[in-house]
């Protein structure tokens, strides 16, 4: 899926659903994965990371995506507006385990991101995620406030592995860890069910440069890169991960040479 950004509809569409969150939402599509790595040839914020976010994509506090109908969102009067934030045991659970699946095939290390210590019950369920930990003994499990994590990410990104939270806590650490890599630009992500994936870059369309051709291609990409991995995995086809494979050789070499677009410092076109 091509990016979009919803600020930049046209107004009459503005208060629905975006494309994304529908989809998301139609297809159950609840595990969101964002990694972000430190790319030879580019300058990054932070060096020698290599992690994974599995961002919760249905539930929490955006509140388009965690409702049957309606957005979830109402307006009691001019001066008062009441958001819903909605967490379940299954959707917690369940993200968990695809954290927990990914860890055990890299570094064996779970960071659990929630704000339990202000908003007990509803990320609280996220510190559940404990639970799940004891199925995976091989795998090393903390945990962190939002807040804190922030801070951490910025100081020694390098030490996280796999991260599970949230929807919108996802939404930001993903951006955060995008941009300390070298640019959002670069950042892919699939969303995933146990049938299904739907590639789509981490960043928005950037509608201020739209027609400029300076925008940065690299994120979609790796974001088909993650779609022939997953479609490779999941159907046992070592050719898919050889397209992969190919595919992310190609593109970091080019990289490599110094075409890149404006974000990374570079002078290429889109194009």
């Amino acid at each position: 899926m091509g990016p979009h950004d919803s600020a930049a509809y046209p107004e009459q569409y503005r208060n629905r659903r975006n494309p994304s969150g529908e989809l998301r939402h139609y297809f159950d599509l609840y595990s969101n994965v964002r990694p972000a790595k430190n790319r030879v040839g580019i300058k990054g914020v932070v060096e020698d990371t290599d992690l994974v976010i599995f961002r919760e994509n249905t539930e929490g506090f955006y509140c388009d995506r965690n409702m049957y109908s309606g957005t979830g969102e109402w307006q009691i009067t001019e001066d008062i507006v009441v958001s819903t934030g909605v967490f379940t045991r299954t959707a917690t659970e369940r993200i968990a385990h695809e954290a927990f699946r990914m860890a055990m095939q890299r570094r064996k290390k779970v960071t659990i991101v929630h704000k339990a210590n202000v908003i007990k019950l509803g990320t609280g369920l996220f510190k559940n995620v404990l639970e799940i930990a004891s199925q995976y003994p091989e795998v090393q499990v903390d945990d962190y406030h939002i807040d804190a994590m922030t801070a951490h990410l910025v100081r020694r990104a390098k030490d996280f592995d796999v991260i599970v939270t949230e929807n919108m806590f996802g939404d930001i650490l993903s951006d955060l860890t995008g941009e300390l890599v070298g640019s959002l630009g670069l950042a892919p992500s699939i969303n995933t069910n146990d049938k299904m994936a739907m590639a789509q870059a981490a960043h928005g369309s950037a509608p201020d440069i739209a027609g400029q051709n300076i925008a940065n291609p690299v994120g979609i990409i790796l974001s088909t890169v993650m779609l022939m991995e997953w479609l490779s995995a999941r159907h046992s086809d070592e050719q898919l991960k050889h397209v992969s494979e190919r595919m992310e050789e190609a593109l970091l070499e080019t990289m490599k040479k110094g075409i890149m677009t404006r974000d990374l410092q570079g002078t290429a076109s889109t194009t």
